[in-house]
């Protein structure tokens, strides 16, 4: 033990980085090398976070897509610096009236379906926002081709009327009525008032299977991601306040919101299709 200690203490210290690089058996060029990767990767954490301050929903896909940049390398910082979207878990409201209810007559028409244009498929639904001590309750209808909400209505009851308004809204706003109305089997829905008003309007009623929320996933999606997009309504003083959040957080849902699905907003999405038919039409007349 003493003779390889002497060894040891006997070996020349390398006196340059020439001499240091023979000694590690490595090129001299690789001891001026500093990581690029820690720097690059700091600052995109900083561009991530920017992102996510302004669309707290959003995953490693819609800030790829905001940023366009590649999905892998997004997901890989996040990884690394642990950001994470900020998850909400949306309790669905159950009304007295619902519990113990025979199920609807009306089937789920959809489930088979994927729109291929706009107006085949609205699906309906509302949910409430806790408001000093209240409630406050918006029901949307969304467009599934487009996955935009094409109207709605902010009450305070949460009953047929505020679900009557937001379609009666719709078909005044869109000019337009769809071939399928697709929402669950809450009372507000399955109302006489409401099914004869889809009746009158040759609409087919669709609904979702009893305590199957993920068959209007669509609608549970777009909760979910508002409320987050919405944020924490204690921070509005008056009603007037927050329900102009409302309107506002739908529209840049609508305009600006990157839908993972589409790649892009779902106004964005609507006029590319119609620009893409107007182009077909003008082929189709040269032609």
């Amino acid at each position: 033990m003493k003779l390889v200690r002497t060894q040891l203490n006997n070996l020349e210290k390398p006196k340059t980085k020439k001499d240091l690089a023979k000694h590690l058996g490595v090129s001299r060029s690789s001891l001026y090398y500093k990581p690029k990767r820690a720097p690059a990767d700091l600052k995109l954490k900083e561009i991530i976070l920017k992102v996510l301050s302004d669309h707290p929903s959003y995953g490693h896909k819609r800030i790829a897509l905001e940023l366009k940049m590649n999905r892998k390398k997004i997901l890989r910082v996040m990884k690394k610096f642990n950001l994470k979207p900020y998850r909400r878990r949306i309790k669905k409201l159950i009304k007295p009236d619902d519990i113990g209810k025979a199920p609807s007559i009306h089937l789920n028409l959809i489930k088979d379906i994927v729109p291929q244009e706009p107006n085949l498929i609205w699906a309906a639904d509302f949910t409430y926002i806790k408001f000093q001590g209240k409630f406050i309750y918006l029901a949307t209808l969304m467009e599934l081709f487009t996955r935009e909400i094409i109207d709605w209505a902010v009450s305070r009851s949460d009953d047929r009327f505020l679900c009557l308004d937001a379609l009666q809204m719709a078909f005044t706003r869109t000019k337009a009525k769809p071939i399928y109305h697709h929402s669950d089997q809450g009372s507000e829905y399955d109302s006489d008032d409401y099914i004869s008003k889809l009746n009158e309007n040759d609409i087919n009623v669709s609904m979702s299977k009893k305590g199957s929320p993920w068959e209007n996933g669509f609608q549970e999606s777009f909760y979910g991601h508002f409320k987050l997009d919405l944020g924490h309504p204690a921070r509005f003083e008056t009603t007037g306040e927050l329900i102009e959040a409302i309107y506002l957080t739908i529209y840049e849902y609508n305009s600006t919101r990157i839908h993972t699905s589409l790649k892009m907003s779902p106004i964005q999405f609507r006029e590319q299709f119609n620009n893409q038919n107007i182009n077909l039409i003008y082929t189709d007349k040269c032609v």
